[in-house]
């Protein structure tokens, strides 16, 4: 840190918008470590869902959205799902994932561009389709914008 200093000022995270984790997640792969060292690593598909492994289990049902201030995660079929969502900020090529509303940290990650683990090609294929609401006329799209 010392280092740091005399090499000039620190710059503070910066918080980002739901629309800046949209462009910067979606087509790419989100990979980091949680806060309690377990690995994560997910392709963000455009049409809302996530593959590749959280804790090393496969993503089978995983999906993806923003809101205006966060990412969420959905895991699960309905009558067991579980939501996760974390406000992102980004220090330098790292972001920090903090839980929503806590703003614990969560665990921080690095985006690499594309599908370069071949998650997209190698997960079957699952539908995000009214994950988020089961109302009627609930969009068809989770990530649509």
């Amino acid at each position: 840190m010392l280092q740091a200093a005399a090499n000039g000022p620190v710059k503070a995270a910066e918080r980002l918008s739901g629309e800046d984790i949209r462009r910067l997640f979606e087509g790419n792969t989100v990979s980091g470590r949680y806060n309690n060292g377990m690995p994560f690593s997910e392709y963000h598909h455009a049409d809302g869902r996530a593959s590749g492994h959280n804790r090393h289990v496969p993503n089978r049902d995983a999906c993806w959205t923003t809101t205006p201030d966060a990412v969420c995660y959905y895991y699960g079929p309905p009558e067991q799902r579980r939501t996760f969502c974390f406000t992102v900020e980004r220090s330098g090529s790292l972001y920090v994932l903090r839980n929503r509303p806590s703003g614990r940290i969560n665990g921080i990650a690095t985006i690499e561009p594309g599908d370069p683990h071949g998650y997209a090609t190698s997960a079957k294929v699952w539908t995000c389709d009214g994950l988020i609401s089961q109302r009627r006329g609930a969009p068809s799209r989770l990530a649509a914008r």
